[in-house]
């Protein structure tokens, strides 16, 4: 029997991610990640907005202050991304545009491997994105 190294008899099990977010506007973003973005919302457990997000935990922490990342901090992968963004303006999403970035009328940008992204940010200034993949 071989075992990595990443990969002991004695390690962990590392099996179900938890992602991240940050708020400093919890009402904004229980309504952003649920209507918005689809997500059911669990509870709100004093230090964070908990939501099921088809599968993986999403908590969305409170803090009093924060400075947004000015990168991609959460993206999903999706199978059609032109459909995806349009289903998402339609709910009141806008999709960032950014200057020297080739991006299309629906604002994505395809890379010269065939990914295509798009981004948008959630009420505290996070950069979400959208991908789908060649």
């Amino acid at each position: 029997m071989s075992t990595s190294p990443v990969q002991s008899i004695n390690a962990p099990r590392l099996s179900k991610f938890v992602v991240f977010a940050i708020t400093t506007k919890p009402e904004e973003a229980k309504a952003f990640y649920s209507d918005k973005l689809g997500f059911t919302f669990l509870r709100d457990d004093g230090f964070a907005l908990v939501f099921d997000a088809h599968g993986t935990m999403l908590r969305v922490s409170k803090m009093r202050e924060f400075t947004p990342a000015q990168y991609t901090v959460l993206g999903w992968e999706v199978e059609d991304i032109v459909r995806a963004v349009k289903g998402l303006n339609e709910r009141g999403v806008n999709f960032e545009r950014y200057p020297g970035m080739p991006q299309d009328e629906n604002a994505i940008c395809t890379f010269p491997g065939g990914a295509r992204v798009a981004w948008f940010k959630d009420p505290d200034g996070n950069v979400l994105s959208l991908s789908q993949h060649a």
